[in-house]
């Protein structure tokens, strides 16, 4: 077994990163993922890498197009408000095809909001984030060693996919600690034959853009892409099933809200109440077979979110509104309690004449 490190969830990110071969990070500091930029600061210059605090959000995703378009692993990191920055650059990124890894270590909003962790920007990253018909892989991480091997998956992803993976983490994710393993083999970037990286006068040029001025040339190209995206919703989808078995009332959370449910969905088993846990951990692709498989078992879906309600939408179309789902959440940086989601699936039971 590797050794283990003591590690906050931002620097496993960070330290994960480079593990991923990435050796060129953009960003701006802003709680509460200063730590990511914090740590690339220190271990950029010391591997031959490039650490460069931008400006602003907006020139930090703009240097992050130029270094994808040359083919190498890159990646930038914000919380909410930053990442819409990020949003107009995300979108030229997808028009372009290019791949990277951005990092979002949510804050409660909207606006400026609060520093205190959220999941309140679902809606933003699974629904692609900015303008035009496009997507980004969306990973949830639920541990810090999660934070860690989602960051070395999504690496891969988009360099698989040529697109954006986005690694969507609550605030509390960023700042707890735990023990860690960085076993990941060093790996680099695959060659990339579209890659602008000069060409000796022996190839055509390589062009990377996303203006398209023929509309059917536009919709060619947006008709291609969303075959990709058919694939990937295939292929590429994670989730976490826990005590779904026999269940009869299906818990469905994400990150810290999902490790809250999951003492919730223990303790209700102590009192004989049939409960699971679907986590997904693929926000998009969304897992809608394991939940469409769960509608025909039990009889209600409980979404606990650290939102208004989001993932709740994703969950009524994928069971096609087959079950009653409900929200139980708290907002604004507060953390739903074990007892909160506990009362909640007692009521659901009482609803439902589960035993």
């Amino acid at each position: 077994m590797a050794d283990k490190v003591l590690m906050k969830g931002n620097e496993a990110i960070a330290e994960a990163a480079i593990c991923a071969g990435c050796r060129h990070y953009f960003g701006y500091p802003i709680t509460p993922q200063t730590e990511i930029a914090a740590y690339m600061a220190k271990k950029m210059p010391k591997i031959g890498g490039t650490f460069l605090q931008a400006e602003s959000e907006v020139a930090a995703i703009n240097m992050v197009y130029g270094v994808s378009a040359t083919g190498h692993r890159v990646m930038t990191s914000s919380s909410s408000p930053g990442v819409s920055l990020k949003a107009e650059g995300l979108s030229y990124m997808a028009g372009a095809d290019l791949p990277a890894l951005i990092v979002n270590v949510q804050r409660g909003g909207p606006g400026l909001g609060g520093i205190q962790p959220s999941q309140s920007d679902y809606f933003q990253a699974t629904r692609g984030g900015g303008h035009g018909d496009y997507r980004m892989i969306v990973l949830a991480p639920a541990s810090v060693q999660e934070m860690a091997s989602l960051t070395v998956k999504g690496f891969d992803l988009a360099d698989q996919y040529r697109m954006t993976t986005m690694i969507l983490a609550d605030g509390t994710m960023g700042q707890m600690m735990e023990p860690v393993a960085l076993d990941f083999a060093e790996n680099k970037a695959p060659a990339k034959d579209w890659a602008t990286t000069g060409t000796d006068m022996k190839r055509p040029h390589n062009v990377v853009n996303s203006l398209y001025l023929d509309p059917a040339a536009l919709e060619r190209v947006n008709f291609e892409r969303y075959e990709r995206y058919a694939y990937i919703e295939e292929h590429e989808t994670m989730y976490e099933e826990y005590m779904m078995d026999d269940a009869e009332i299906c818990v469905a959370a994400f990150g810290i809200a999902a490790r809250v449910s999951k003492n919730a969905v223990n303790e209700a088993r102590k009192q004989g109440i049939k409960v699971g846990l679907l986590r997904p951990i693929t926000l998009w692709p969304f897992p809608k077979a394991p939940f469409r498989a769960a509608a025909d078992r039990v009889h209600s879906f409980i979404s606990v979110e650290l939102s208004m309600g989001q993932m709740i939408e994703d969950i009524r179309l994928a069971t096609e509104c087959k079950k009653p789902v409900t929200l139980c959440n708290r907002a604004g940086g507060i953390i739903p309690s074990p007892e909160q989601v506990l009362e909640a699936i007692q009521q659901a039971a009482k609803n439902g004449g589960a035993k």
